[in-house]
């Protein structure tokens, strides 16, 4: 036997009915103010002690490193370039650890300050590295000097560690403003699309940076292969100066006069210029003088013996003078002289050149340049006149010929042109069905001139008429 089963209900439970919230007392609010402003007092505090132990340990440190320095001139060096970097550092680190530990700090803008904190930890450590890698740098050039007679090498290697000190600096703020954007977790989705999409990211690059690619691998190129160094002597676009800066991507002369000339790193890849200190500073230069046939060659070559030897100037290694040429009545002497390199070179040359022209003045007047003219006495003879022109010399007139070629390049001839004016005209005259037309027809004919031909004559002209 089946038991029916009996509903039951059973009673919804009431919600309370909410509470009010009192309003807070104007003392609650003081309280609660005093509280904000304490936490940010006490957050104030702990920053300026963390300043103060930071600034102490650098002291300390700095203290310890000069010490040091006195008998190191890596440490003297080092103490020197990395004292500021090094105080920002431990600032950086104290306020952002104070940061951390304090208990006070609100949720809300706690996130916001230890970014801030991370962002500036970044730069301040690209700054310290960045010192460091200029002190061995640094220590790099002071092992090299220049100022000696044989500098060959240490330009070379000079020029290597100025474009590395480029080199350095352009990767550490690379490398420092990737870590900042980093920091951002936007930055973190964009960087992985943008690796995802490296492949055509990087030929769009390549094919827009294709210019300031090609000057700075050039200037990578031109350090390490010992094309140029710095204070190479070279003679660019036709201007004498030597090599001030090299980059990566341009390199600076100072031309003779003062003046600089930029040029950008692909030049020297790609265009030949002239290097006189390449394997060596000493250089030969010349000078030419043109004098008459009459000059004693060797006293002038025994002049210049001794205009050499009372200067410093010459370097005593080549001091000839020679005869390279003898046409259109004078005679070419080169005087070939050697100095230590290319400024002294220039002075030595001014000063031969000087030299042998007041000799000349003084000791050889005979062998100045003179223009010598002969005359035989007798009268010159008549130059005949020239005869006129014949027709047969004439391209379109004189002959058959010509006149055929003449009428070749005259044009359609007038008649066409006359035919042609006239059905323009007939074009331009009102429909008779309009009316009656102002001009009687045939005008046009009648007040067109005598048929002209391209040479100006007309059809009854009788030349023209002989000439066919």
């Amino acid at each position: 036997m089946t038991t029916p089963s009996v509903a039951t209900t059973v009673p919804l439970r009431a919600e309370p009915a909410a509470v009010p919230t009192p309003s807070p007392t104007d003392g609650e609010v003081l309280v609660a103010a005093a509280r904000d402003v304490g936490d940010v007092l006490l957050l104030v505090l702990a920053a300026l002690a963390a300043v103060a132990v930071a600034y102490v340990a650098a002291a300390v440190i700095g203290a310890v490193v000069r010490r040091v320095a006195r008998r190191s001139t890596v440490a003297a060096e080092l103490s020197r370039r990395s004292r500021r970097p090094l105080r920002a550092v431990l600032v950086v680190v104290a306020v952002w650890v104070a940061a951390r530990l304090s208990t006070s700090a609100d949720e809300v803008w706690r996130p916001a300050l230890e970014h801030v904190a991370l962002i500036a930890l970044i730069i301040t450590l690209t700054w310290l590295v960045g010192s460091l890698a200029f002190v061995l740098e640094d220590l790099a050039l002071a092992r090299y000097r220049v100022d000696v007679k044989d500098n060959r090498h240490a330009r070379r290697m000079r020029t290597q560690v100025q474009v590395l000190r480029r080199l350095t600096v352009a990767v550490l703020v690379l490398v420092a403003i990737s870590a900042v954007l980093l920091t951002f977790p936007g930055a973190r989705a964009l960087g992985a699309s943008l690796f995802a999409s490296a492949g055509l990211l990087s030929i769009v690059a390549g094919l827009a940076a294709q210019s300031s690619l090609a000057n700075m691998f050039a200037g990578i190129q031109l350090a390490f292969t010992d094309a140029i160094r710095v204070d190479d002597v070279v003679v660019v676009e036709g201007e004498w100066g030597r090599i001030e800066e090299i980059t990566l991507t341009y390199v600076v002369v100072h031309v003779w006069d003062d003046r600089r000339l930029i040029l950008p790193s692909t030049y020297f890849t790609t265009t030949p210029f002239q290097n006189w200190t390449r394997r060596a500073a000493e250089l030969l230069g010349t000078v030419e003088i043109d004098v008459d046939w009459r000059v004693p060659v060797d006293a002038m070559r025994a002049e210049l013996a001794r205009l050499l030897a009372a200067t410093d100037l010459w370097d005593e290694r080549v001091g000839i003078l020679q005869v390279t040429d003898a046409v259109g009545g004078v005679v070419r002497v080169r005087a070939l002289a050697s100095a230590v390199d290319a400024p002294t070179l220039f002075d030595l040359r001014c000063h031969v050149r000087e030299g042998l022209v007041a000799w000349l003045q003084r000791e050889a007047p005979e062998g100045l340049p003179r223009t010598r003219l002969e005359h035989d006495g007798r009268p010159s003879e008549v130059v005949p006149e020239r005869p006129a022109p014949q027709p047969a010399d004439r391209l379109f007139t004189g002959s058959t010929d010509a006149v055929a070629r003449s009428q070749a390049f005259s044009g359609p001839g007038q008649e066409v042109i006359d035919e042609r004016e006239h059905a323009a005209h007939r074009q331009d005259e009102p429909d008779p069905a309009d009316g009656p037309a102002d001009e009687p027809a045939g005008t046009a004919a009648r007040d067109v001139p005598p048929a002209q031909h391209a040479d100006g004559r007309g059809e009854d002209d009788p030349v023209r008429g002989r000439g066919e």
